[in-house]
């Protein structure tokens, strides 16, 4: 019996490739996001391993009622992969409000609404991609550091959730470095190729894990970043 997938923020980069990976693994892969345009042409390159439905994480009633039009009878896996994010060196509320409408507010809402479902339906897979930026702050991407954070923060909520219940629920924190995607501009420090970075998130996905650091280096960033000084966190970040 073929398994069921979804991934909200698939039009292009990790969200992409991820459900490619799914398709060939054998899964039928629900690809959602705001690109209309994008998600037929993903469809087109095999009609009959997805489905696509146009989707804007912010808009908070449609993200229920795309629940309530599932036309799936089982849902196998769920990731969430929607994010934005830029510099905000002055602060500005406009700038940042598309940030937390994205990362806090919609992510929030999409991983409710999938473990809500996986709880009725008694199992199923949650994935969420965060960031190797909810660690720590920084003083120029504030808002996007500070969702991540909240991000992983929810996301370990509903695993401590999942694993005290009698459900087979499971709950993976995917944590990227940089991806050789749009959000990762310039010459940026251990920037990975995105069908690596791609794989080593599948790998995790099929492994179940609580957390994952993408590429498996940043675990040891990650080390680093939690032991160091506010002072030296300052200096360089």
């Amino acid at each position: 019996m073929s398994k069921n997938a979804i991934i909200f923020g698939a039009t292009s980069g990790i969200g992409k490739e991820l459900a490619k990976l799914l398709v060939n693994d054998g899964y039928h892969v629900l690809i959602t996001g705001r690109r209309l345009e994008k998600l037929k042409e993903i469809k087109a390159s095999n009609p009959d391993s997805y489905s696509i439905k146009q989707n804007d994480i912010t808009d908070i009633d449609a993200c229920g009622k795309l629940f309530e039009e599932l036309k799936f009878d089982k849902i196998d896996l769920i990731v969430v992969n929607s994010g934005t994010g830029g510099a905000n060196y002055k602060l500005e509320w406009e700038t940042g409000l598309s940030t937390i409408k994205t990362n806090v507010l919609g992510n929030t809402r999409m991983f409710q609404l999938a473990y809500n479902y996986f709880n009725k339906q008694g199992y199923g897979h949650l994935v969420g991609v965060t960031s190797i930026a909810s660690i720590r702050g920084n003083r120029h991407v504030p808002d996007y550091f500070a969702s991540k954070a909240f991000q992983s923060s929810y996301l370990e909520s509903l695993w401590m959730k999942a694993n005290r219940s009698k459900k087979n629920i499971s709950v993976t924190n995917i944590l990227p470095g940089y991806v050789e995607t749009k959000m990762a501009t310039g010459n940026t420090f251990w920037k990975a190729p995105l069908d690596k970075a791609t794989k080593q998130i599948y790998t995790a996905i099929k492994r179940k894990k609580k957390k994952a650091y993408i590429t498996k280096r940043w675990r040891l960033v990650a080390f680093l970043l939690r032991l160091a000084p506010a002072s030296l966190v300052n200096k360089y970040f």
